[in-house]
């Protein structure tokens, strides 16, 4: 069996889909022999001796005024992978980490795969001394991986030279969000927040650029009109929180918003099953886009219908008019995106119909057993 280490810096207590994406992917190797090198953080070890896999956690950048700042990770990765005799590596970030995968491979001839979740790809192109250090890192690896076609094409578009080696791999959502949770467990949250005889909608997201929500605070009080026992749940936190609650405030919705705040990805489950429709007004931001989106998949793995912004992978994650629909947060008015967001709450048959086959999609398609297919060749 292959021994296989995976580098990260995005890890638990990371909040985010690329913390919780590389959370899933780890444990859907975990029948495997692997290791997972994460970044030094506070209060984890109880949460990392449960999971199913070893998790290292040591230094992995420098100060900003000390460069070469990837010298720790060469050294620490050097050392793990003399000690667990590692046969292949597997990086989750391009750069640094991919480049530091080529010194690596160069040294004790271990193959490895780079991994792409969009803002290193997007980031990463923008200069010439990135995109010379990047063509250095994906050159020697034996695959790139990709979570979107979208991503995947973005990319070739500046390195056509690296088609044959890229791939598509999709996040898959957590299999927690396949099942209902009791009815109990979520009468207690519709009394928590008042929300019993109300339509919920539901965001769940870091409160950032590119996520769309003062295009949302925008359009409410349109589909409050038109859906007036409506409630919208935010779920989460982020260097945008206060402006975001400052436009609730602007907008007089502080009676239509629950502003929930963090949530363990863990306990998030019941609240997507409180929901009628999972809301999310994704746009480009400043050259960046979103990857895909895990929380659409988890949305539609548990049967909600979606509406989301065009920006990125989001049109693979959530298919227009078959699992959910999708505006121009740039092109379409308020009227067009408040109209779309009205259109299913205010039909019940049709939102069935959308989360229905958002479901079916999901149980089919985006399964670890046959996502990892793309890379079966390496890790088995």
């Amino acid at each position: 069996m292959k021994r296989i280490l995976l580098i990260t810096l995005d890890y638990y207590p990371d909040v985010g889909g690329v913390a919780n994406y590389i959370h899933q992917f780890a444990g859907a190797l975990s029948a495997k022999d692997i290791i997972v090198y994460a970044p030094i953080a506070e209060g984890t070890k109880a949460w990392d001796d449960k999971q199913p896999y070893t998790i290292v956690r040591k230094k992995q950048l420098s100060p900003k005024f000390i460069w070469p700042r990837w010298f720790p990770l060469f050294f620490t990765a050097r050392k793990l992978i003399k000690e667990y005799q590692i046969n292949l590596v597997l990086v989750h970030h391009v750069l640094p980490v991919g480049y530091v995968a080529r010194m690596l491979k160069r040294a004790l001839k271990v193959p490895y795969l780079v991994f792409s979740h969009g803002t290193d790809v997007l980031l990463g192109t923008k200069n010439t001394w990135k995109r010379r250090m990047m063509r250095v890192a994906v050159e020697k690896s034996e695959q790139m991986i990709f979570n979107s076609e979208s991503l995947k094409k973005r990319f070739l578009r500046v390195f056509p030279q690296f088609e044959n080696k890229s791939q598509v791999l999709y996040p898959c959502p957590d299999a927690m969000f396949f099942s209902k949770p009791e009815d109990q467990m979520l009468n207690d949250l519709r009394a928590q927040y008042a929300l019993v005889g109300k339509r919920v909608m539901l965001s769940v997201s870091r409160l950032v650029d590119g996520k769309g929500f003062p295009h949302l605070v925008r359009v409410l009080s349109r589909v409050v009109k038109e859906v007036p026992d409506l409630v919208w749940c935010i779920i989460g936190s982020g260097e945008k929180q206060a402006y975001i609650l400052e436009l609730i405030r602007e907008h007089h919705l502080q009676n239509v918003v629950r502003f929930i705040g963090e949530v363990p990805h863990e306990q998030l489950v019941p609240y997507y099953y409180l929901a009628d429709l999972f809301t999310l007004l994704t746009h480009p931001d400043e050259g960046q886009e979103e990857g895909l989106g895990l929380v659409f998949l988890e949305a539609a793995a548990a049967g909600i219908p979606v509406v989301a912004g065009k920006s990125g992978g989001v049109e693979e994650a959530v298919l227009h008019t078959q699992t959910g629909l999708m505006v121009d947060v740039r092109q379409d008015g308020d009227a067009v995106i408040a109209d779309t967001i009205v259109k299913i709450l205010k039909d019940p048959t049709y939102a069935k119909k959308l989360g229905e086959q958002a479901k079916e999609r999901m149980s089919a398609q985006f399964r670890w057993e046959h996502q990892l297919g793309v890379i079966s060749s390496w890790i088995d």
